[in-house]
């Protein structure tokens, strides 16, 4: 790429400190955006709606309750009633259209001060890359990216159809596998209807079976319980043994509950200080945030201030800027005039010397003189020759 001129140089960086100071006057002039911002025209609103619903809701009790009294009355409180329904309706409709327009809005600011900061940025490195190398490789660099990332939406558009495709064909095969599933569910219930004979069966087998069974129990229960008899005997002996050891467990346990309970009153005096604290610490803190507050809202008086102040200096700078260079550029002029004066004096002083005119008239008298007297000695020495 060939480099430009000093001079093409400054034209271009002039062009293009234009373009950078009129997207800096278009962002200071555009909507601020509204990030992290809460729209009070909305918020308001809202607000008279939820007003509105709670006076349809008066009403409509008011209503009900006339609706037993008379029937003038109710049919002039429903008339009423009918009219603020529509203007319920009506303001719902123009909130939610409010809303979405300024959710467009939004987001059309957000890609307008992305795209003009973008721009902003590409220009003022080309403008760098024009006044030290002469050259605009950023610029085209830019423009290459810029065809990458629509070469990429592009192929993500693609993408996105053939997943659509991909989703139809998955439908269709889940529509097979819905139809498989039914056949099985019939399969199954068929054989449900089978298993159902079958338990009938069993159950006649399990009832002749637990007679039998029975009659078999009642003779071991005869045998057990004389083995039982046996067994009670030792066992009251171990019953003594346990009551004592429960006495004793009794008491371990009283003298167990006193020392809990000591412990929860030391518990509770502690949870009351720190409940007691938590509140101070609290308070405190509250008194801290407002403090905050106010500081915050100091700070960011004074940085409008400053910001006009910078609006203000950036005006007399650019201005300033326009002022030198026209300066420079009528010296540049007046230099280059004075050049060509004086070579056009100079061509003027030769050319009168070399053809004798004005004031070196007397020239060409002296010259004619000395070529008389040359041509004169010229005869002389001839004549004296012969």
């Amino acid at each position: 790429m060939e480099k430009f001129t000093h001079v093409e140089a400054l034209l271009f960086t002039a062009v293009l400190e234009d373009c950078v100071d009129q997207l800096s006057i278009l962002g200071c002039t555009m909507p601020v955006s509204y990030e992290g911002k809460t729209d009070l025209s909305h918020v308001q609103e809202m607000k008279e709606i939820v007003e509105t619903q709670e006076e349809l809701d008066i009403n409509y009790q008011e209503l009900m309750s006339a609706r037993q009294g008379s029937g003038e009355t109710v049919t002039s409180k429903s008339l009423k009633s009918i009219e603020h329904k529509q203007q319920l309706r009506k303001t719902e409709d123009l909130s939610s259209r409010a809303m979405k327009h300024s959710a467009v809005s939004v987001e059309n600011l957000r890609k307008i001060q992305a795209d003009r900061q973008y721009a902003s940025d590409v220009i003022t490195v080309t403008m760098k890359e024009i006044q030290e190398s002469g050259t605009f490789n950023s610029l085209t660099e830019a423009n290459e990216r810029e065809k990458a990332k629509r070469s990429k939406f592009h192929d993500f558009l693609i993408r996105e159809e053939e997943g659509k495709k991909e989703i139809k064909s998955l439908e269709k095969q889940l529509q097979d596998v819905k139809k498989e599933t039914e056949t099985e569910l019939q399969d199954r219930d068929s054989m449900i209807v089978y298993l159902k004979d079958e338990l009938k069966e069993m159950k006649a087998k399990t009832d002749m079976e637990r007679c039998y069974v029975k009659k078999s129990t009642d003779l071991q229960v005869h045998q057990t319980q004389k083995q039982c008899s046996n067994a009670e005997n030792v066992l009251d002996k171990e019953i003594q043994k346990l009551r004592s050891k429960i006495n004793e467990e009794i008491r371990v346990h009283m003298e167990t509950e006193n020392f809990l309970r000591q412990h929860h009153k030391v518990l509770e005096e502690k949870l009351e200080y720190w409940v007691d604290k938590h509140k101070n610490d609290t308070d405190a803190k509250d008194k801290e945030l407002d403090a905050l507050k106010a500081s915050k809202a100091n700070n960011w008086d004074m940085l409008q201030s400053l910001a006009n102040e910078c609006q203000t200096l950036e005006e007399t700078i650019i201005s300033d800027r326009a002022e030198k260079e026209a300066q420079r550029r009528q010296r540049e002029h007046d230099a280059l005039e004075l050049k060509s004066i004086l070579k056009l004096q100079a061509w003027w002083r030769g050319t009168m010397v070399r053809r004798n005119l004005g004031p070196y008239q007397a020239l060409r008298k002296i010259q004619a003189k000395q070529l008389s007297k040359q041509k004169g000695k010229k005869d002389k020495s001839g004549a004296k020759k012969k």
